[in-house]
């Protein structure tokens, strides 16, 4: 018996799953985890991107929560990755140094194209996607994947997500027309220069990263769903996304913090968050979206049991 624990740390959240496989293969979660940590929380002040003190501290600080329940596990394998807030830091080293001797922890800083990679993963091994548009939205980046008949055809993460677009365009209280006209405008001109993006015209959009899952645990607590945060598969048209989208609109974060489904937490960044996919399904004329609970950490885990089947079978 093998414990799998996989550790995401985002720019907006840290979160850690820990997987029990057994030698036949048969696996179960026993443990998910979750801290908003805002990694990227005024990284962008400057012209070169910095990790600030605060935002490393409570990053530290949920390491540490994290490592207090794997350390007593038996059989333990850690992987543990860092995305894009970590990627971009232009002090990266002296913070993965520091995670390093205060937490014993080795993360591993992975491309863009990894984690796109992993999504993917996660998400055609748990949900039936054979042509769709894969997007996965996170505070400080939105990975996109082509994925036709079940293969990933193309790929790309663009550094846009919920943290850096509403500091960068004032969204995180009352939103002004003029702002989200620019923040829909800067995206909208991202998507244009991703060439096969076009591709996936009129395909559904898998969706998932927290922002994007806010949109289905709105429309489940609506809909009265006994377990309103089980997502996974959960499908919405473009109609009911774009009523949820207005309504979180009307609000300043206060009033979003009171909208059942909406985490008090994401609620001064769930414009800028929910903004890449609202683009998105116009850019491409969806008219549906598909939500996945599995993504990054799931990718790994695949991908670490693939390598444990293929060690036995060889």
């Amino acid at each position: 018996m093998e414990n799998l624990v996989v550790i995401d740390l985002g720019s907006n959240s840290c979160r850690m799953t820990v997987t029990q496989i057994q030698k036949d293969g048969s696996y179960q979660v026993t443990h998910q985890l979750k801290e908003m940590v805002r990694l990227s929380e005024d990284e962008m002040l400057t012209d070169e991107p910095t990790l600030q003190p605060a935002a490393i501290e409570r990053t530290i600080t949920a390491l540490q929560a994290f490592k207090a329940v794997y350390s007593h596990l038996p059989n333990v394998t850690l992987k543990a990755v860092a995305t894009a807030a970590t990627r971009v830091a232009t002090n990266q080293k002296k913070f993965l140094r520091q995670v390093k001797a205060e937490v014993g922890l080795d993360l591993n800083v992975i491309p863009g194209t990894t984690e796109a990679y992993y999504d993917y993963l996660g998400v055609v091994n748990t949900l039936p996607t054979t042509n769709c548009v894969m997007m996965d939205t996170g505070g400080g980046s939105c990975e996109l994947v082509l994925i036709i008949n079940g293969q990933a055809k193309h790929s790309i993460s663009l550094p846009i997500g919920a943290v850096n677009l509403s500091e960068k365009f004032d969204l995180n209280d009352q939103v002004t027309a003029s702002n989200l006209f620019e923040a829909m405008t800067f995206v909208d001109k991202i998507f244009n220069s991703v060439w096969w993006l076009r591709q996936g015209l009129n395909l559904p959009l898998v969706c998932l990263g927290g922002s994007n899952r806010t949109l289905a645990k709105i429309n489940r607590r609506q809909g009265h769903f006994l377990n309103f945060e089980d997502i996974h598969g959960y499908r919405l048209s473009h109609t009911a996304i774009y009523q949820t989208f207005n309504t979180i609109l009307t609000q300043d974060s206060v009033g979003r913090a009171k909208i059942p489904g909406l985490a008090k937490e994401r609620a001064d960044i769930i414009v800028g968050g929910m903004i890449p996919a609202i683009t998105l399904m116009r850019f491409l004329d969806a008219d549906r979206m598909i939500f996945s609970q599995n993504g990054l950490r799931e990718g790994v885990f695949f991908e670490h049991l693939t390598a444990l089947d293929q060690k036995i079978k060889g």
